[in-house]
């Protein structure tokens, strides 16, 4: 029997159908990843995932069979395979003209919602305000935010299905309260259940957040060990940082060029973290005064204490809220309207201040203060900007602060 490896991507003796049939796809393929792949020839109307005995097989269903010969023939000339999650997945007309009695995951109850935050501002809004939100309804074990074709999104898990079904009942359809997001345009909340059952969070982070594992380390893109390192040389007056190449990039903005050129010489190629996480390359940018809207987990303004906190990275226990805000109530917030949304339980968890944990010095800073270095003769640019590359071979220690 021929490998997969040896398999033909495509069969060209079965009759055209608007139903596809793939095969070799990742373990327990989602229906989002089909609509993805098939999205680009047009409107995926049905799905049915995981069949065969090693799940590793799906049919796509096309509103037109046109958008089916579509995908089909631009795979045939394209010297890219069709693939998901980096396999190659193998193209075929199926001999069904349509996928009977398969309800798409959007339709069966789970514990885990498929958040799509709609506004200007959607992709503004933090985790933390979506913990708020959602967990007045339950206990959230896990949030992860990502940006698809669709938008802004989040998944959000909860213990159980009745948890998420009566968050979905109260919260579809309806605005996160403006005075959670003071800075914010209007942003509404379009939830469907997930496929998921259990979410992989690796680091806290601004983009992923494991409530149940309080001891899990920081993503390397946290902004307050970042400043950590680079005030070790001078005050830090603003920090940015944004994801590129890969990558986590930050551009620090020192208050003249000579803290900039030791900090630069003295950090270029060390690690924020013991056992080489986090490598530091840095070049000098061409920003001389950095823009700072908002203090949050992606950028800070050190200049303006008083400047809003959106995102800000907290303990994992919670934040405080800001003090003009009134105390946030689901019970309250969402009541139910004519269109039957559900009344939302008691919040079972809020806004809880948590202490911060105990400092923790980084041997790389311990280092740094014990040997000043002297600043150079030659003279470069400001800000310094840097990049972080994500940890390999293992987590980092967690910081703290």
């Amino acid at each position: 029997m021929a490998s997969v490896s040896s398999q033909p991507q495509f069969r060209y003796t079965q009759t055209p159908s608007k139903v596809l049939h793939l095969r070799n796809l990742p373990w327990e393929c989602t229906e989002e990843e089909l609509i993805e792949l098939g999205k680009p020839f047009g409107k995926v109307v049905n799905t049915k995932c995981n069949v065969g005995a090693n799940r590793n097989q799906a049919f796509i269903e096309f509103a037109d069979q046109n958008q089916a010969i579509a995908m089909i023939s631009y795979y045939a000339s394209s010297s890219e395979p069709a693939q998901v999650r980096g396999k190659t997945v193998y193209l075929q007309y199926s001999n069904r003209h349509e996928i009977v009695n398969n309800k798409t995951a959007a339709d069966v109850a789970g514990n885990v919602l498929l958040v799509t935050i709609e506004g200007n501002d959607a992709r503004s809004v933090s985790i933390d305000v979506l913990h708020l939100v959602f967990s007045a309804f339950g206990f959230v074990h896990k949030i992860t935010t990502f940006e698809k074709t669709a938008g802004f999104q989040a998944l959000v898990q909860f213990t159980d299905t009745e948890t998420a079904t009566s968050a979905k009942e109260a919260l579809d359809g309806r605005s996160i309260p403006s005075y959670l997001i003071p800075e914010l345009g209007p942003c509404s909340l379009k939830i469907t259940y997930s496929a998921h059952t259990d979410l992989s969070v690796k680091f806290q982070s601004h983009r992923s957040r494991d409530y149940t594992n309080p001891m899990l380390p920081v993503a390397s893109s946290a902004i307050d060990p970042t400043g950590q390192v680079f005030s070790a040389f001078g005050p830090v007056l603003k920090i940015a940082m944004f994801d590129k190449n890969g990558g986590v990039q930050a551009l620090i903005q020192y208050p003249d060029v000579q803290t900039a050129i030791v900090a630069k010489e003295a950090l270029e190629g060390h690690c924020i973290y013991d056992g080489g996480f986090c490598k530091l390359h840095i070049t000098y940018s061409r920003h001389t005064d950095l823009s700072i809207k908002v203090n949050n987990d992606r950028s800070r303004d050190y200049t303006m204490p008083a400047a809003p906190m959106l995102n800000a990275q907290p303990s994992i226990l919670g934040q405080q809220p800001p003090s003009a805000a009134p105390q946030y109530n689901a019970a309250t917030q969402y009541m139910p309207g004519p269109e039957g949304y559900a009344a939302a339980p008691q919040p079972s968890a809020g806004w809880v201040p948590g202490p911060p944990a105990g400092p923790q010095s980084m041997p790389m800073q311990q280092q740094m203060q014990s040997h000043p270095y002297m600043p150079p003769s030659e003279m470069g640019r400001g800000p310094t900007h840097f990049n972080g590359y994500p940890p390999q071979g293992g987590a980092p220690p967690r910081y703290h602060q």
